[in-house]
């Protein structure tokens, strides 16, 4: 089986480099950074103090010799991307992780989860649950690795706390369907279905493991197969 390749984002750099480079070897420069997108990095010798993402990488090194950024840095690193899809998220996470102290702004991600309420709402349960077990407390509810229902219950009643989208493709063709709270796998048109499987064969027309065929947002953007579902337990 051939190995995946990897894809790129960044194509070229040039770290470490005196600002007084800037002016003294612009020509050399500029032919690397024309027309290009990328991210830079300003630094106080070592130290870390600003970054930031421009098309004209040149033009935006030089104004920052000029601007309030004047005197507070004297090194500095770019980093060329292959085109700009991503270049906007790789500065927020840059920014968010690093905190230079010369950006006021730590900007946004496009779509992003905050788990601080997830996370809020699961440590309540952990510790319900640890309570419940120094009592004596009958154990109330599923543990964080379900297990399907065999009481007669939709597969996915026991994955789930809230409704969910899926999707999947067979033949080309993308096809959607919603799991609703009790489990139950709906498609548009009102039909609906216990199972992952039983949903994938109303469309393949034969066998088909549902768990593999149908994909479910875990995160925003981040589609996954409901086999992860099943492997490491409850979603939402």
């Amino acid at each position: 089986m051939p190995r995946k390749r990897r894809q790129q984002l960044v194509s070229q750099m040039l770290e470490n480099l005196d600002a007084s480079a800037l002016e003294q070897y612009e020509h050399i420069i500029r032919r690397y950074t024309r027309g290009r997108d990328g991210v830079y990095a300003l630094y106080r010798n070592d130290t870390l103090y600003y970054v930031g993402l421009a098309r004209n990488l040149q033009g935006r090194l030089k104004q920052h010799l000029k601007d309030r950024h004047r005197g507070a840095w004297n090194r500095f690193s770019v980093y060329l991307t292959i085109g700009n899809s991503f270049v906007k998220e790789m500065e927020t996470l840059l920014l968010r992780i690093a905190r230079p102290k010369g950006n006021k702004q730590l900007g946004k991600f496009v779509k992003c989860q905050d788990l601080h309420r997830a996370f809020r709402h699961d440590y309540k349960a952990d510790v319900e649950e640890r309570f419940g077990q120094l009592v004596g407390r009958k154990k109330v509810g599923t543990s964080p690795r379900a297990k399907p229902a065999d009481d007669g219950r939709p597969a996915l009643a026991s994955f789930i706390r809230k409704g969910i989208a899926l999707r999947g493709w067979y033949q080309g063709k993308e096809y959607r369907a919603r799991v609703l709270k009790n489990g139950s796998i709906k498609f548009r048109d009102g039909r609906t279905f216990k199972s992952p499987s039983g949903a994938g064969r109303a469309i393949s027309g034969g066998a088909i493991d549902g768990w593999h065929f149908w994909c479910y947002e875990r995160a925003p953007g981040d589609w996954v197969s409901l086999s992860e579902l099943r492997k490491h337990g409850r979603h939402g």
